[in-house]
C-alpha cells in the first residue's frame, strides 16, 4: 500500500508526464506536487515507486515515466473527472449507419485521436422488401430493416421476370412475412413452395438468401475515424514501429472487434491501458470505451484509441457524452 505522500507524488508525476511528455526528475516533481520535500526525499519515494513497478527510468535518463501499472493505479484511484465541457455537441436522429459514422467522427474530432464505433447488431428481420427490374435477369432487391436501414442487393435470376411479377412477389412477402426472422421465412417458404407458382417461389427463395447475406455482411461493422491524427502524436511520430503497430490494429478489425466486445460487457466507461494485459497487447496504445444503448438495451460499443500518454479525464468525458448522444439519437429514430 502506498502512503498519502507517495500517492500524491505518483499523481503529480503522471499528470506532468501526460502534459509534457518528458521524463520527470525530482526537482520538477517537487514543484509539480507542491510538497515541501527535499530532493533526496523525493528521490527515495521515486525509488520506492520504481521498485513497485509503478514508474520506470527510460534509457539513461534521470527522470521517470509511468508504467502501465502506474497508469492503472492513477486511473483507478487518483483520476478526477470534472463536469463535462462537451454538452453543447449533438447527434441528430437519423439512419443508424449515419449516426454511427457521425459518432466516430465526433469522437475523433474531440479527442484528436482515433474514434471507433461498433455498429449495432442488425436484426435479421425485414420491415419491407421491394424488387426492381434492372435488365434481363437482373433484379435489384431493396430490403428495409425495422430501424429504417436500407440494404440494396443485385441478384441474377434464371428467368426474366416482368416488373408485374416482381411487384406480385414483393406484395406476397410483405403481406405474409414482415416481422419474421429471415431463417423462419426460409423454412416457411420451403413448406409452401408447392402452393406457389414455381417462378415466384424461386424468386422468393433468392430474395430471402440475398436478404440473409446482406444482414450477415453488415453485422458487427467497425467504423474507424481519425487514424491520421496519430501522425501528429509525438509518441508515435518519433517511432515508426509504434505507428505501424497502431495501424495494424485498425486493419485487423477482428482483433479490434474482440477488444470492443470485451469493453461492451461492462457498464459505463472503461479504460484499457496498453501492455497491462492481453486485452490491449500494444504498450503504446490505450483505449477508453463505453457501451451505448437503444431504448435501454446495450447494442454496441464506442471509444477513443490513442497513446498511453493521454489526458484520461478528457477522454472519459468525450466517450461518456458521445455514448449518451448515440443512445439518444438511435432511440429517437423510429
Amino acid at each position: 500500500m502506498l502512503d498519502d505522500r507517495s500517492k500524491l507524488l505518483l499523481k503529480a508525476l503522471v499528470e506532468r508526464y501526460i502534459a509534457d511528455g518528458q521524463p520527470i526528475g525530482s526537482r520538477t516533481l517537487s514543484k509539480a506536487s507542491g510538497l515541501e520535500l527535499s530532493p533526496a526525499t523525493i528521490r527515495n519515494v521515486m525509488s520506492d515507486l520504481e521498485e513497485l513497478g509503478l514508474i520506470v527510468s527510460p534509457h539513461t535518463s534521470a527522470g521517470r515515466i509511468p508504467t502501465a501499472r502506474g497508469y492503472r493505479l492513477f486511473v483507478d484511484t487518483m483520476l478526477t473527472v470534472h463536469p463535462s465541457q462537451y454538452g453543447s455537441h449533438s447527434l441528430a436522429p437519423d439512419q443508424p449507419q449515419k449516426v454511427i459514422s457521425n459518432a466516430a467522427n465526433l469522437l475523433s474530432n474531440l479527442s484528436q485521436f482515433v474514434g471507433v464505433v461498433i455498429a449495432p447488431k442488425r436484426t435479421s428481420v425485414f420491415r419491407h422488401i421491394e424488387f426492381l427490374r434492372l435488365s434481363e435477369r437482373r433484379v435489384l432487391v431493396i430490403i428495409v430493416s425495422p430501424d429504417g436501414d436500407v440494404q440494396n442487393r443485385v441478384i441474377f435470376t434464371e428467368i426474366d421476370y416482368s416488373q408485374a411479377q416482381l411487384v406480385e412477389t414483393a406484395n406476397f412477402l410483405n403481406s405474409h412475412y414482415v416481422g419474421m426472422d429471415i431463417d423462419n421465412v426460409r423454412e416457411r417458404l420451403q413448406g409452401e413452395v408447392e402452393s406457389l407458382r414455381s417462378e415466384i417461389a424461386t424468386l422468393m427463395q433468392a430474395a430471402v438468401t440475398v436478404s440473409s447475406e446482406a444482414i450477415t455482411e453488415s453485422q458487427d461493422e467497425v467504423i474507424i475515424s481519425g487514424e491520421r491524427n496519430l501522425l501528429s502524436v509525438t509518441d508515435f511520430s518519433s517511432d515508426m514501429g509504434h505507428l505501424r503497430r497502431a495501424f495494424e490494429l485498425f486493419e485487423q478489425k477482428a482483433q479490434l472487434m474482440r477488444l470492443m466486445d470485451i469493453a461492451g460487457q461492462a457498464e459505463g466507461v472503461r479504460i484499457f491501458i496498453g501492455g497491462e494485459s492481453q486485452v490491449v497487447p500494444f504498450e503504446d496504445l490505450s483505449i477508453v470505451t463505453s457501451p451505448y444503448e437503444v431504448d435501454g438495451k446495450v447494442v454496441g460499443t464506442l471509444g477513443v484509441i490513442g497513446p498511453t500518454r493521454m489526458a484520461y479525464d478528457r477522454m472519459i468525458q468525450i466517450v461518456d457524452i458521445t455514448s449518451k448522444l448515440v443512445s439518444n439519437a438511435l432511440s429517437h429514430h423510429k
